[in-house]
């Protein structure tokens, strides 16, 4: 008798330890525990983000940084297997290149439905959870050493003073460096901003890979001026690093990034209450509490500490449908065009 009340307990044991699920009519139903991410999110937010989703519903979710360039070459190639369930973070029309490309599916939900038009695809494949506006970041102590005056528009930067002084990201890999493509070319119209990206070649020092590349090197006085979304310079600056944000006159582009859910993910259930979690107030309240510095797309949403409002801001309007729909011959017109430019 003893023995078997030991088989028994043993036995509760291993099944108490098992994810929880119930047989109903023959079928399993498991219980929502983990998601596996791919995020093109810098990699420190991207951590405080699915940290706060982990505390608040107690689903484990574990993720992978790429930028938005490799994480939809990974996509692709693990179309009949894949091995993540969400996207999170890249600009919108990665995600429009995603549903074309049959790598997402549709989910709509009651928190969809209370975003604004231009944060969401009506069908559920992508919704945005956050926007960040394109600015410059310079470093003032690196910027006086050089003797240049303080950029304020984007003709500015062309001044010979800066030449080897200017990092940005590349296009052929970031999202962040196809925004500001996109920003000049709806700005500009198409040949004149690729004259200007061209004559613009010889102040850049590099182009990084990464999208928040630009940040780092201009926070260490690497370069003088820094191009990309605004997040990381408010963060730098927070931490007491020599840098002022500035927007230029002419005009910003601003990202909305979003979040789909990956075809034949493995974790359906999380990964829906993850996007759902992400664009309510709960959600969209930890940018600011955890430091992001990203402007939440929720109208009942906090915005962090430093941050002007962005409505103050001259942006410029980039349609999501547009800009996936030409990002291919863009790019390739980009490394045709100004790369070699000397």
């Amino acid at each position: 008798m003893m023995r078997k009340n030991l088989v028994l307990l043993i036995l509760i044991a291993v099944l108490a330890a098992l994810p929880f699920s119930v047989f109903a009519g023959g079928e399993q139903e498991v219980k929502a525990d983990k998601v596996v991410v791919y995020a093109s999110v810098d990699e420190g937010n991207a951590k405080l983000i699915l940290d706060a989703f982990t505390a608040d519903t107690g689903i484990t979710a574990s993720f992978v940084h790429l930028s938005s360039g490799p994480a939809l070459a990974r996509i692709t190639a693990e179309i009949n297997n894949p091995q993540a369930d969400v996207w999170l973070g890249a600009p919108s029309e990665n995600h429009v290149m995603a549903k074309a490309e049959g790598l997402t599916v549709p989910y709509v939900s009651d928190a969809l439905s209370e975003l604004e038009d231009q944060f969401k695809d009506k069908e559920g494949y992508w919704r945005s959870f956050y926007m960040n506006p394109m600015a410059f970041a310079v470093n003032t102590e690196a910027l006086a050493k050089i003797g240049a005056p303080m950029p304020t528009s984007w003709d500015d930067l062309l001044k010979p003073v800066y030449k080897g002084h200017i990092q940005m990201p590349t296009p052929q890999a970031s999202g962040t460096a196809y925004n500001i493509v996109g920003g000049l070319v709806v700005s500009r119209g198409e040949d004149a901003a690729f004259e200007y990206m061209a004559k613009l070649n010889p102040n850049v020092q590099t182009y990084t890979s990464s999208g928040t590349g630009p940040s780092k090197g201009v926070a260490v006085g690497q370069c003088a001026i820094g191009i990309q979304f605004t997040p990381a310079f408010f963060k730098f600056i927070d931490e007491g690093y020599p840098l002022k944000v500035v927007f230029p006159k002419e005009g910003v582009g601003f990202e909305a990034p979003a979040v789909s859910i990956i075809k034949g993910a493995k974790n359906m259930e999380a990964a829906q209450i993850l996007v759902d979690w992400l664009v309510s107030k709960e959600g969209q309240d930890v940018l600011s509490e955890v430091k992001t510095f990203f402007y939440p797309v929720n109208p009942k949403a906090k915005l962090g500490a430093g941050m002007p409002e962005f409505s103050e801001l001259k942006t410029v309007d980039i349609d999501v449908q547009w800009a996936g729909e030409n990002k291919k011959r863009l790019v390739e017109r980009w490394v045709n065009e100004v790369l070699p430019a000397k």
